[in-house]
């Protein structure tokens, strides 16, 4: 299974959050051979996802981080390198968007992670922006979608 993540940059009540996308990671790590995170790596969503991501990997020996890459750049490549040293992501990816303008990058790179991934975990609470993007495509594709954004009160 592959869980990909879209989500705002601002997140309010992290830990509340972090507490609800553990236990929706939790949920379905429980009957499956093999889990992989595809993380983005831009904004508050991303990083408390990733932060769970990293602390269900040293619980589980199912786990595969993932981190999809927007842009290809030698400077990019040094972040990849020093983002797998420090244990953030296990390898990456960088998805055929090589004829992209790279103001268009991250955008097409969320698109193809929609595309992607089995399960979709989202915070997203408004009808605009980058995360609402990518929930509409994961949405038109039919994914299994979680909104953390629903389950809070």
């Amino acid at each position: 299974m592959i869980i990909s993540f879209a989500g705002h940059s601002c997140v309010p009540l992290k830990s509340r959050v972090k507490e609800l996308v553990r236990e929706q990671i939790q949920k379905h790590l429980i009957n499956e051979k093999k889990v992989t995170f595809y993380l983005g790596g831009y904004g508050e969503f991303d990083a408390i996802c990733a932060r769970v991501c990293r602390e269900l990997k040293q619980e589980h020996t199912n786990i595969e981080l993932v981190y999809i890459t927007p842009f290809i750049s030698l400077s990019e490549q040094a972040k990849i390198q020093q983002m797998q040293k420090d244990g953030v992501c296990d390898t990456s990816i960088y998805p055929p968007i090589e004829r992209v303008p790279a103001k268009f990058a991250i955008s097409k790179r969320n698109e193809w992670m929609m595309a992607n991934a089995d399960m979709i975990i989202a915070y997203v609470n408004h009808d605009y922006g980058g995360a609402y993007q990518s929930l509409k495509v994961a949405k038109r594709k039919k994914k299994n979608i979680i909104n953390i954004c629903d389950l809070l009160p």
